[in-house]
């Protein structure tokens, strides 16, 4: 009997001969299916269905990029530097990236030609020193809740997260004596970030140091990402990790212009760390990227050697700090507990009161109230029964949205 096979799955006739396709489904790697969607974007093409939604899901700065950095972009632009830079960045940018954090946090004066890398993005950087260091079944241990990128990036370099949970109890940070129970034979890497998305916590500086501690004597890499290291808050200090005795040498450090300088779409990042490293890193981004825009290098350029780029900065911390206090405040007010965040633009709170989980309790804000926040549990284990608050929105939104979620506590609290 012949055999019919539905129009999707028979390939055109090859030499006469009519083949049988293969669903798609079952080419993509096994790596890839591993990879959970993320929890964030059902939040938000529902809410894209929706009018009147006050939006309390972006992390990004509601600013937009001082006056210094958009002049010295068009300046670029105006000047025809539209070609490719070198593949590790513009030299004057990574120069300008050593003296930064040599002069903000008493780093290591690193090489800016070989220990330093100009990428699209802290993602692009954290997607390579994950591809340049992994192994199959090498582990890496990241604590969580966590930005959702960092379980990806593992798992798509053929690495096993090993996560361990931080807890509202300790404000959310890293209990050194986890990690130390984490590591096994495999381990081979640490990967922290703080400022922490989606917590805004912090680790002061003795606990980073336990941290340092561990990673020297079981010889293991630190990833630390800092993106967020210039949004800190009240007598809060940024520690950088790789500024730590030793640690320099044996630290990948992450960071960017986006958050701090409300710089997202100009897609600037960068990485520096020991030689061998950044050389792999480096590696891989020749073939994927060849060079980070251009244009947004020369903005970065002007952001960290303007002087006058100073002043817009630290009007826009002092604007998030206002706004930190204005939504702890009230979330604590209508009855969602919120530890104090002293990083970053997120609150964290805890939604017990409400007897709804993390997904039930977004969903039916976001119906019934036209708010949009995001679940904890989305950023790993320990988020759940929290949702991630970005108060990068308005003020104006801020209140808006503490107004409706007050509506909802009388319901649901």
């Amino acid at each position: 009997m012949q055999t019919v096979y539905p129009s999707s799955q028979v390939t055109q006739p090859v030499n006469g001969v009519r083949a049988r396709m293969r669903n798609h489904e079952d080419r993509i790697s096994a790596r890839v299916k591993t990879v959970p969607p993320s929890g964030i974007r059902r939040y938000f093409d529902i809410a894209a269905t929706m009018e009147n939604v006050v939006s309390l899901g972006i992390g990004e700065p509601d600013f937009i990029s001082p006056p210094p950095i958009l002049n010295a972009g068009i300046a670029s632009l105006k000047r025809g530097q539209t070609a490719y830079t070198s593949n590790a960045g513009l030299l004057e940018l990574r120069e300008a990236v050593v003296a930064n954090l040599r002069t903000r946090y008493g780093a290591k004066a690193y090489d800016a030609d070989r220990e330093v890398l100009i990428t699209v993005g802290v993602s692009e950087a954290m997607y390579l020193i994950m591809q340049a260091i992994l192994d199959w079944g090498d582990e890496v241990i990241v604590p969580q809740p966590c930005f959702v990128s960092y379980t990806a990036g593992v798992i798509l370099a053929g690495g096993t997260v090993v996560d361990i949970p931080t807890y509202a109890a300790d404000d959310f940070r890293v209990r050194p004596e986890e990690i130390r129970k984490a590591i096994t034979r495999r381990t081979k890497a640490i990967l922290i970030g703080f400022p922490c998305n989606p917590t805004g916590a912090v680790m002061d500086r003795e606990g980073m140091l336990e941290i340092a501690r561990i990673a020297e004597e079981h010889d293991l890499i630190v990833i630390s990402d800092e993106i967020y290291d210039r949004l800190v808050y009240g007598d809060h200090e940024h520690v950088m990790f790789a500024a730590l005795p030793g640690m320099a040498r044996r630290t990948i450090h992450l960071g960017g212009m986006s958050k701090d300088y409300a710089m997202t779409g100009w897609r600037i990042g960068y990485a520096c760390g020991p030689e061998a490293l950044i050389g792999a890193m480096r590696k891989i981004h020749q073939y994927l990227i060849m060079s980070a825009p251009t244009v947004g290098q020369e903005a970065a350029l002007a952001a960290f050697t303007d002087p006058a780029t100073e002043a817009y900065v630290q009007q826009m911390v002092a604007s998030y700090d206002a706004r930190r206090r204005f939504i702890v405040d009230g979330l604590n007010a209508i009855g969602l507990d919120c530890f104090e965040p002293r990083g970053a633009f997120y609150a964290f709170p805890s939604i017990r009161r409400t007897g709804l989980d993390e997904h039930q309790f977004c969903e039916l804000l976001l119906r019934e109230e036209q708010v949009a926040v995001i679940p904890g549990s989305a950023f790993g284990r320990g988020g759940e029964g929290h949702v991630r608050c970005a108060y990068a929105a308005s003020m104006e939104d801020i209140e808006k949205a503490l107004e409706r979620m007050a509506r909802f506590m009388q319901t649901y609290g």
